[in-house]
């Protein structure tokens, strides 16, 4: 088993992965300490064929292989693939259509983020061989063995796709994942701007002073760990971001006060940056501050309401066989308990013939919870 490693080798695997129905993909990377994945193996199958392709090979340019993910007509298959994604994003390309088998499982009745080995071991019973999970994957050469295991996971999902599919195609539920396989590959989420860098943080308080600091210091951090390819928490924890908007110091000595920064921070080049970057922020931070929608202090849930909606998902869930987290979380739920008309996708589609609508019904004394043995009953309330 050898990988790919020049273009003309890609280029012949690619046309004929081109006449598939779908692909199957996965990557091996290095990111411990690096703000930038290091993509270091891309293993593909279709129904026919599997390959391991090797993008740290010197006579490689992977422009066949990103058409082929550019192909709308093309299904990649991937498991829990985020990361797998946002590597293929910093490509230029995001896999579109996409079909994650763990989001597809949690429709299938696998329960929430289900791990790949335990996936396969339900559904194609095998056992997956887990000896080389831990390889350093830059390094060369690989053994063989490494590279039977990382191929491995791609043959198993090419197997794994057509009988998750035609299970939620059966059921009618190919389109409860819908939405979810449609956020996976929306290019906003792996937006990288570090203007932007602020969205991915919760900032606490609301004062354009606040937010100016806020923003303008999540955008430094964002770009020095680009820069510097870093991991950003290295150069500063996110509330550490925090603390500073709050205090806004701007002196470098000020930084060595507030608890969540680095020791030493205010004496070095960072402070001195990052102090720099507060002055500046302070200037005119009426007309800095980014737009944050606040939203509206949320009418109180009753805990009591909130505890019955629970058992009433978990009884639902388990009779439709579906994950909780697929048809609400704890926040939906406290909407719901607070008001009829929150603005939920629970009350909507699906998710309301399943749940939402039963929820109303619950809060209005119309449905009942029983203990039937070591199961929760819905019932209906006769007047």
């Amino acid at each position: 088993m050898e990988p790919i490693t020049t273009t003309a080798e890609l280029e012949a695997l690619c046309a004929r992965l081109s006449g598939a129905s779908f692909l199957a993909f996965d990557t091996e990377f290095m990111r411990e300490t690096t703000y930038w994945p290091k993509l270091c193996l891309i293993q593909v199958a279709s129904p026919d064929e599997a390959a391991i392709i090797d993008p740290l090979a010197d006579d490689l340019d992977l422009e066949p292989l990103l058409a082929l993910m550019r192909d709308p007509g093309l299904i990649k298959v991937c498991h829990a693939g985020r990361q797998d994604v946002e590597i293929f994003n910093n490509l230029g390309v995001i896999p579109r259509p996409i079909f994650d088998s763990q989001i597809a499982a949690m429709a299938a009745g696998f329960g929430e983020q289900v791990a790949y080995d335990a996936l396969v071991r339900q559904m194609l019973r095998v056992d997956l061989d887990k000896s080389s999970r831990f390889t350093d994957w830059a390094r060369r050469p690989l053994s063989t063995a490494q590279l039977s295991y990382a191929l491995a996971d791609v043959v198993h999902l090419a197997e794994l796709y057509p009988r998750l599919r035609e299970r939620l195609e059966t059921k009618g539920r190919l389109a409860w994942v819908a939405d979810e396989m449609a956020a996976l590959a929306d290019p906003a989420a792996y937006n990288l701007d570090p203007e932007n860098a602020w969205r991915r943080l919760k900032p606490r308080k609301f004062s354009a002073r606040y937010l100016s600091v806020f923003q303008a210091v999540a955008a430094w951090r964002e770009r020095t760990a680009q820069a510097r390819d870093q991991v950003r928490g290295r150069l500063l924890k996110d509330e550490a971001i925090d603390e500073i908007a709050a205090q806004a110091p701007t002196d470098p000595a000020a930084f060595d006060r507030l608890r969540s920064v680095p020791k030493g921070f205010g004496g070095g080049k960072f402070g001195a940056e990052v102090a720099e970057v507060v002055k500046a922020a302070l200037q005119s931070p009426e007309t800095r501050a980014p737009v944050v929608d606040r939203p509206p202090p949320a009418a109180q849930a009753p805990g009591a309401v909130v505890e019955l909606l629970k058992v009433l998902l978990k009884a639902r869930s388990e009779e439709a066989n579906v994950a909780p987290k697929l048809i609400a979380t704890v926040p939906e739920l406290e909407k719901i308990a607070a008001s009829d008309k929150a603005d939920s996708p629970v009350l909507h589609g699906w998710r309301r013939e399943l749940f939402g609508e039963d929820a109303l019904r619950l809060k209005r004394g119309e449905l009942a919870l029983v203990l039937d043995g070591s199961r929760v009953r819905v019932r209906e309330v006769t007047p």
